[in-house]
């Protein structure tokens, strides 16, 4: 449970909007969200290593919109014939036929998603 609220806190109530609009433009945004994001993990007294592998994984899963590619292979999960094609695929990753509200939601459940297991396994094995 307290992994679950630390990352509530770290990415959401320690973001700012400037974070949050340049994250995955700017390296520089992506970096202070990633440390803002991470320096809440340490009253679980973490590893250096479980540390590090929250603050870096964070980093990078924002910074290259690592949800969205995600998104975009689960695409390819069903059979050939149902798979995208590159032109039908929105901005959100998922297929242009998907209401923008449910999209950017599955988006962001598939970033929340990529972010706690991998916190949970860093705390659990480092």
């Amino acid at each position: 449970m307290a992994q679950l609220i630390l990352h509530l806190v770290g990415d959401y109530l320690l973001q700012s909007g400037w974070m949050a609009n340049n994250k995955s433009k700017s390296s520089l945004a992506a970096g202070v969200h990633a440390l803002t994001y991470s320096l809440p993990f340490l009253i679980l007294g973490p590893s250096l290593a479980a540390w590090l592998v929250i603050f870096v994984t964070h980093f990078f899963i924002d910074r290259y919109a690592l949800a969205r590619h995600v998104a975009v292979v689960k695409n390819y999960l069903a059979p050939k014939k149902h798979w995208l094609k590159r032109d039908n695929i929105s901005q959100f990753g998922y297929c242009k036929k998907t209401p923008d509200f449910l999209a950017i939601w599955l988006l962001i459940i598939t970033d929340n998603t990529l972010h706690l297991t991998i916190n949970f396994l860093a705390l659990k094995y480092l």
